[in-house]
């Protein structure tokens, strides 16, 4: 966890120099960056809150996922990954909304196969996704899919 919480103070303190909020949609990792966000001294100056969108019900409902996305694609996919990021954006009025989605394990889901995870980015410039394949156990792989959105919110804090 170390890792991660060092990637959580470079975000939170980036986003308080920048005077940016944050906001989280997480499937696959179920709370676990808006927590480990949470975590870190000063991260009520930056995080706005959280949805945990397990179900595709809540990433339609709560997020405004489109249900016929959800239906060609299924839950793990690169374009749901950046519209749930969107969705949280919007939702939580966020100026930067982070998602995760995929596969823990252990059996492969919507044909993906376990490991495969999406991390989605939404900006006032728009959204973006990014595909990652991490090999490990159910709770590694959730571990990794944390670093990875937290990279990526300290990527979008520098552009």
């Amino acid at each position: 966890m170390t890792n991660l919480h060092h990637l959580s103070e470079q975000a939170v303190r980036k986003a308080l120099e920048l005077g940016r909020t944050v906001a989280t949609a997480e499937s696959l990792t179920a709370g676990m960056v808006s927590a480990v966000l949470a975590d870190t001294p000063g991260a009520s100056g930056m995080l706005q809150g959280g949805v945990v969108a397990y179900q595709n019900s809540v990433k339609e409902n709560v997020l405004g996922v489109s249900p016929e996305l959800l239906a060609d694609a299924g839950s793990v996919d690169s374009a749901v990954a950046a519209a749930m990021a969107a969705g949280a954006r919007t939702a939580l009025g966020a100026d930067i909304g982070i998602s995760t989605t995929g596969v823990a394990g252990p059996e492969a889901h919507d044909g993906k196969p376990v490991g495969t995870v999406y991390i989605g980015i939404a900006t006032g410039a728009g959204t973006a996704a990014f595909e990652y394949l991490f090999s490990g156990n159910r709770s590694e792989i959730r571990g990794q899919a944390c670093g990875v959105a937290l990279e990526r919110l300290l990527e979008a804090l520098a552009s």
